[in-house]
Parts: structure tokens; sequence; C-alpha cells
């Protein structure tokens, strides 16, 4: 069978030069806010990475590259991020499958595809959190 042809796929979410910290802070639930900050640190130390502001409310780390199996289509994303939406704080996260017996030791927590949803940070374990997140920023 032959292979597919790369094609880089131009997305809407992409990467800008506004302040992560002045984005954190003009989130009006305060909860959001701490909880927030204390997911850029984790993940900053995790990642080695500085944080960029995707659009207008992704907070990422790193860069990679993901090519589809199936359409050959290439895409851009960061490695590991978060979005502290008005339901929840979305983690993008690598393989959550992979992980397991780590979500069920979490706490309070929902999952998607490649998204992991915490309503507040004092829900969960946050060593097992970082457990997750630190795997999924070694991944390739």
């Amino acid at each position: 069978m032959a292979e597919k042809k790369s094609k880089l796929v131009e997305i809407k979410t992409k990467p800008t030069t506004a302040s992560v910290e002045d984005f954190i802070n003009q989130l009006a639930d305060e909860q959001k806010r701490k909880d927030s900050f204390v997911l850029l640190e984790m993940m900053k130390e995790a990642s080695g990475e500085e944080p960029t502001l995707w659009s207008s409310s992704v907070i990422g780390f790193g860069n990679k590259r993901f090519k589809s199996p199936n359409t050959g289509r290439e895409v851009d994303w960061l490695r590991i991020g978060f979005s502290p939406r008005k339901a929840n704080l979305s983690l993008y996260l690598m393989s959550l499958e992979e992980h397991a017996d780590a979500l069920q030791r979490l706490g309070k927590h929902k999952t998607g595809v490649g998204c992991l949803y915490i309503n507040k940070l004092e829900e969960i374990d946050l060593k097992v959190l970082r457990e997750i997140i630190d795997a999924s920023v070694s991944q390739k």
C-alpha cells in the first residue's frame, strides 16, 4: 500500500504573542484564576517551556506536529496545555488512555479525546495530576 502524502493543515487555533499572565488575570472567576496559575507553574516546570497563548483562551507549552495515519494530514499543535473554560479547566495532554491507572487515583474528573476536564484543583490529587503531566510531556 502506498504511503499517504503529507499535507500541513492550517487550523484556527494558533500561537499568539499575547500575555498569558494578563489573560489569566482577566478571568472573572477567582478560583479559576488561582487554579490556572497553579497549572501554569506545574506545566512550565514539567515541560521546561515558556507558556504561549494560543488564539484567545488556550495556554500551551511546546509545539508538536501531529500526523493523521488515515489522511496523512499534519497539524501543528501544543505539546501540553490547558484552557480555563467557563464550565471547567480543560487540560490538553498526550495519550490519556495510557494513564488509566493514574486517572483512577486522580479524583473528580472527566475525559475526552486528548482532554482531561477538572472543575477545581481542590477536587483532585495534585501529585497524581503532576504524574500524568510528566508522563504526557515525556511521550514522543
